[in-house]
């Protein structure tokens, strides 16, 4: 009687690493693909695919001879399977989910979003829809194997821009006003609304050339964007003095403002006098007003760095600025800037 008649077959189911180095075992014993089949409770063209995909060809010299071997290996056959396997998922999952790969090009051509971003945006857009979306991590994939038309790894700012910073030189330098290390912790927590980070972003290195005027909100990242004349002290006065200036809301809005130590913002603290504090930052430490300078690089995406801000107009900038308020943030639950601002202006009128 055949062991075959005694015990069905795993008809269906895909080999495990065990029977291969069981397949492996039998194979050097000498034994016939048959004999192992019958073993294994498996049918004859199983073990035959799978001997064939993990055969491997060894050279061996003997007295100087070559002699090629053909060796099954059980660790081949498993790899082997496995990337198979992988890729017949991910075009069958990449099939599925095409009206998310529609949103995500869209988003990230015409908004500039990360991948990140989109995928977190279109859960909490679609919380019905969780089947019909890939995670992060896959849709990185996707775009690093060219499976999305239009969309490669050149569209993604963030993923092309980082790079290692250099040791910069110490020099001397004082610092303008009351200290970053006078900060309430509140504010260094993110506590509560209304810190603000303070900086300039130029377009060309040229005398006379506009400079833009940012600051960006700690606690939910929004941005306001100002054009003003020049990049030097009195332009940044005269800009700040209009904010101020018929707002009665003003020092509720700006509790404080942290600065670096550039020349610009000498009068900083003059013009926000008795309304808001200002702190800063210990020279040369770019990374204690992080999220400003995080959101003016984002603010390159749209404004390239060599280019004239002449070339832009009040509106196009104040677009740009729209553009990044609305952008979903993973640290925000993917709620946008304005969102989340939108919901402190609400507190601070119910409170009048």
């Amino acid at each position: 009687m055949h062991l075959n008649d005694t015990m069905p077959l795993h008809k269906g189911q895909h080999l495990r690493l065990k029977e291969r180095i069981e397949i492996q075992v039998l194979k050097r014993l000498g034994k016939s693909h048959r004999f192992i089949a019958k073993q294994l409770q498996r049918s004859h063209s199983t073990i035959n695919d799978e001997i064939k995909r993990g055969t491997v060809i060894q050279v061996k010299l003997a007295n100087g001879k070559r002699i090629y071997t053909h060796d099954y290996y059980a660790e081949t056959g498993q790899l082997l399977y496995e990337k198979h396997r992988c890729a017949c998922q991910a075009k069958g999952k990449f099939l599925k989910v095409e009206p998310f790969i529609q949103y995500v090009t869209q988003h990230i051509l015409e908004d500039k979003w990360s991948p990140d971003a989109v995928v977190g945006r279109f859960k909490k857009e679609a919380e019905h829809q969780q089947d019909a979306m890939v995670c992060t991590k896959t849709l990185y994939r996707y775009i690093d194997e060219g499976l999305i038309a239009n969309l490669n790894n050149m569209n993604l700012w963030l993923k092309l821009r980082r790079k290692t910073k250099t040791k910069h030189s110490r020099e001397r330098k004082r610092i303008l006003g009351q200290s970053i290390e006078l900060r309430p912790q509140e504010v260094n927590e993110r506590n509560t609304f209304g810190h603000w980070e303070i900086d300039t972003v130029i377009g060309k290195k040229m005398k006379g050339e506009p400079v833009l005027l940012t600051l960006t909100e700690r606690l939910t990242r929004y941005m306001l964007v100002l054009k003003i004349k020049a990049k030097d002290e009195v332009s940044v006065k005269e800009a700040i003095q209009s904010m101020t200036q018929g707002n009665p809301h003003f020092a509720k809005l700006f509790k404080s403002v942290t600065s670096d130590n550039g020349s610009e913002f000498a009068s900083l603290s003059d013009a926000l006098h008795s309304i808001s504090d200002v702190y800063f930052t210990h020279p040369y430490s770019s990374l204690e007003r992080g999220t400003n300078e995080n959101h003016n690089g984002l603010l390159r995406r749209y404004l390239p760095k060599g280019k004239s801000l002449k070339d832009y107009s009040d509106n196009q900038i104040q677009r740009f600025t729209q553009k990044l308020n609305h952008l979903p943030r993973k640290i925000l639950k993917y709620l946008t800037p304005t969102e989340a601002i939108l919901f402190h202006f609400n507190q601070i009128q119910a409170m009048n």
